[in-house]
């Protein structure tokens, strides 16, 4: 495990990111692999679910084809896929495999691999670096940048879909299971972008409603000049905060990238919102990082 020094974590606190090379051996990212390829494997996505998912739209983030299906995938593992996968009858027009965007969003809960990377002792060691007292899973995701065809992610902050009173409280691990560059989709930030809050929110509508989701606030325009690259090796893993700005762009290179994140939410004296897309439930409350 990658030693995390003061002064890195000072950095992080300045820029609302931090790279951590060499954080999971070449083992562990295998391992996380070779267990996605296995759930792939046994993938059964009914056609009224096969659900594909961008981040272009600006007036509304939702799961196409099946809202319902994106909206209740907090405790679940669940599948959504690349623009231009299926045909008019909801069939695959490339291999499964190559066709997903992202699996989420509760591998940590119900996946023994993932669940043992995400509350490992480095995991734990690390949350007690940053000074969390009573961190929280709130959800994970397998993204996978496929080649050629990866889509880009528009410039957010994490805060937007995850909202918490105070803000502040909300931090992103992003283990890179695959080269991350410039090439085929490595994230970009607007470092200390983190210290300006939020200017807009993701709620969910009211039952029966539709959309199920909506935006409340105003979406802030960036400028290129502004983000930075940050390219980082298989086994490194970034520190994001919750509201620094980021962004990836499309994969147009032969390599994909695949990448493991979930988020943590510091419990000590923090509301969740009941506004938020993903909810707690009886059967999958937000598990604690320390167990």
């Amino acid at each position: 495990m990658a030693f995390v020094t003061k002064e890195q974590l000072q950095q992080f606190h300045e820029d609302g990111f931090l790279v951590l090379e060499e954080f999971f051996t070449t083992e562990e990212c295998d391992a996380m692999r070779e267990q996605i390829n296995k759930i792939i494997a046994k993938m059964d996505v009914p056609h009224y679910c096969r659900t594909e998912f961008t981040t272009k739209e600006k007036e509304e983030l939702q799961a196409q084809g099946s809202s319902d299906y994106f909206l209740t995938s907090g405790d679940k593992i669940r599948f959504f896929f690349e623009k231009g996968v299926f045909n008019e009858k909801g069939d695959f027009l490339v291999s499964k495999e190559k066709s997903i965007n992202k699996i989420g969003h509760a591998l940590h809960a119900h996946d023994p691999v993932f669940k043992q990377i995400t509350h490992s002792s480095k995991m734990q060691e690390l949350g007690r670096k940053l000074g969390l007292e009573k961190p929280v899973v709130v959800q994970s995701m397998y993204i996978f940048k496929q080649p050629g065809i990866g889509g880009e992610v528009r410039p957010h902050q994490d805060a937007t879909f995850l909202y918490t009173e105070p803000l502040g409280r909300v931090v992103g691990f992003w283990a890179a299971l695959e080269n991350a560059t410039q090439e085929n989709g490595c994230l970009w930030f607007i470092p200390g972008s983190h210290i300006n809050g939020i200017t807009r929110r993701m709620v969910r509508t009211l039952p029966g409603t539709i959309p199920y989701t909506r935006f409340i606030g105003s979406e802030q325009t960036y400028q290129d000049s502004q983000f930075i690259p940050v390219p980082i090796h298989k086994g490194g893993l970034i520190l994001i905060h919750g509201e620094v700005v980021h962004k990836s762009e499309l994969n147009s290179s032969e390599r994909s990238r695949h990448v493991y994140t979930f988020h943590l939410m510091e419990s000590k004296d923090t509301s969740w919102s009941r506004e938020n897309w993903l909810q707690p439930t009886p059967e999958l409350p937000f598990p604690p990082l320390y167990i």
